[in-house]
């Protein structure tokens, strides 16, 4: 078969699934997979990401199957990393797919992959963090009344870490900015969804759980003090 100019496209132009049908023409079809097994793509896929990607994003590149062949394939690659103890697995997280170390390997993880001292969470910071993710869409104030300090520097922090996001206006006076969490939050905090949060105490309504950051490569202050007294 006589190579098409789309794979003579360099990396950096690389062809997109519209391309590689377009390329095939009326009669045409569609062989990036042939001689190649579909688990395996998914693999390498999962592997060259450091974001979750949902199913049927997965789909769209392979350019065939569906978001449920995906999964397929997903459950597949698991059961054999199981059945040989391997030291990662797929993870179902906000909302799509990442190739993540088992929590076991947790503690050899971050001896690696220490965090940068700029992109570290103060307990403040997760203080202010737990209150946006538990009472968003949520005021400035509002947070600030919680916590009986000034956070105006602290919500620029977290939107920039692109943790914390505006998420509207208030129908109020002033229409004052409401802040609402970001799906970044979702992935550093090893959530499914909001629903995922530790439930709030029946005992003291208002009062927010601490939240605990997810050891997938990130520490807050507090745990990297913490593992420095315990080695």
């Amino acid at each position: 078969m006589a190579t098409t100019d789309n794979e003579r496209r360099t990396s950096s132009t690389a062809p997109t699934l519209d391309d590689d049908h377009e390329s095939d023409g009326p009669g045409g079809s569609d062989d990036s997979m042939s001689g190649i097994n579909r688990e395996a793509v998914v693999e390498a896929v999962l592997f060259s990401t450091d974001q979750p990607l949902p199913a049927a994003r997965i789909a769209k590149i392979l350019g065939v199957g569906d978001a449920g062949d995906v999964k397929t394939c997903i459950d597949a690659l698991n059961q054999r990393y199981d059945e040989r103890c391997a030291a990662f697995r797929i993870e179902e997280i906000a909302k799509g797919f990442q190739m993540l170390s088992r929590p076991q390997f947790d503690r050899w993880v971050r001896k690696l992959h220490k965090e940068r001292s700029d992109s570290r969470l103060s307990s403040a910071a997760l203080e202010t963090l737990a209150i946006v993710a538990y009472k968003q869409p949520v005021l400035r104030a509002d947070v600030e009344a919680i916590r009986g300090v000034a956070v105006g520097d602290m919500l620029v922090r977290l939107r920039d870490m692109n943790l914390v996001r505006i998420v509207g206006r208030a129908e109020e006076v002033g229409r004052p900015l409401l802040y609402g969490t970001t799906p970044r939050f979702l992935d550093v905090f090893g959530l499914g969804s909001l629903k995922d949060l530790p439930p709030l105490d029946p005992d003291k309504p208002g009062a927010v759980p601490t939240l605990r950051m997810s050891n997938r490569g990130h520490e807050s202050e507090e745990d990297d003090d913490r593992r420095q007294v315990e080695d």
